[in-house]
């Protein structure tokens, strides 16, 4: 992961921002979880933190934060900012992509999809314990957990009224989606008709990039299954996306890098989401939003509606 300038991206917790401060520089570290590594499901990686504002007055709104696709992870984001707008930050990590493959799950997108919105049921179903409003969800991530936020917003409402578990039987319906730096499809050729050159997915769809472009057709029904650009619809909730680095590559900023992290994957799915008549946001260096300040102001305004 590459910063340029000096500037770190927003969506980093602080405990993650010591990863990269120089020896010496002391930085406050997150408070610590209101309730942690909550398990929203039998499997060890299917855990949560839930940060609820001390200071503030139920029922409280929820924002929901994916950690990453590859390894485990949870990010606590922007908890002082959303603390002070009385909203409460789940940080939710999933089973990744290795898991699925050594449990020989294809895709292996069916892990990150499933977990994505058992979480959104989860903090649903136990609002009254925790004190959450269920009406009011909104979900997001960084980079790569992005794409579970977005299967969530654009997978309709994913609850089974004939399931055996509870859990399962609870809407998925979110408020509104926030992607940061994302990349908003697993269809290989889409992605190439966004950012020219890009490599990025792989194993998603359970091949290496170059496979699953030559097997394109033939995964034409696992990409309209799970992902999110070809699961657009009318009634998906509002979509913001930020990026740090504009159109153009910064200086300093690997090729590789800044492919993964362009605008362009957000001004693409924009283009196809305007389309379908869903509100659908893009900001990055010299093209801001009138609406809105940032993913964050985005996110606290949908929720107060």
């Amino acid at each position: 992961m590459t910063f340029c300038k000096g500037q770190w991206p927003s969506y980093l917790s602080l405990s993650s921002l010591l990863l990269f401060m120089p020896s010496g520089v002391i930085v406050a570290k997150d408070p610590l979880p209101t309730y942690a590594n909550v398990s929203y499901g039998q499997h060890p990686h299917q855990i949560l933190d839930i940060y609820i504002p001390k200071d503030g007055t139920p029922p409280y709104p929820v924002f929901i934060w994916y950690g990453g696709l590859w390894q485990p992870a949870k990010h606590p984001v922007n908890l002082g900012y959303f603390a002070k707008e009385n909203i409460a930050i789940v940080s939710v990590e999933l089973r990744t992509f290795n898991d699925a493959i050594a449990d020989k799950v294809s895709p292996p997108m069916t892990y990150i999809g499933a977990d994505a919105c058992r979480s959104v049921q989860f903090i649903r179903y136990n609002a009254k314990k925790y004190r959450f409003d269920p009406e009011r969800i909104a979900v997001g991530g960084g980079s790569q957990g992005a794409l579970p936020a977005l299967y969530v917003a654009t997978s309709r409402n994913r609850a089974d009224a004939t399931a055996k578990e509870e859990l399962n039987r609870v809407s998925t319906l979110v408020t509104c989606v926030a992607a940061f730096r994302s990349q908003p499809s697993i269809d290989p050729k889409r992605m190439q008709e966004w950012v020219p050159g890009v490599e990025w997915g792989a194993p998603a769809l359970g091949y290496s990039f170059k496979e699953s472009l030559q097997k394109r057709n033939e995964l034409e029904k696992v990409i309209s299954t799970w992902s999110p650009d070809a699961l657009l619809h009318a009634k998906c909730p509002p979509i913001y996306f930020e990026n740090n680095w504009g159109l153009t590559k910064p200086e300093g900023i690997g090729e590789t890098d800044y492919k993964v992290h362009s605008p362009a994957w957000a001004l693409g799915f924009q283009k196809l989401a305007r389309e379908k008549g869903v509100r659908c946001y893009v900001q990055y260096p010299g093209h801001p939003t009138k609406e809105y300040k940032n993913i964050w102001d985005f996110v606290a305004k949908e929720l107060k509606k």
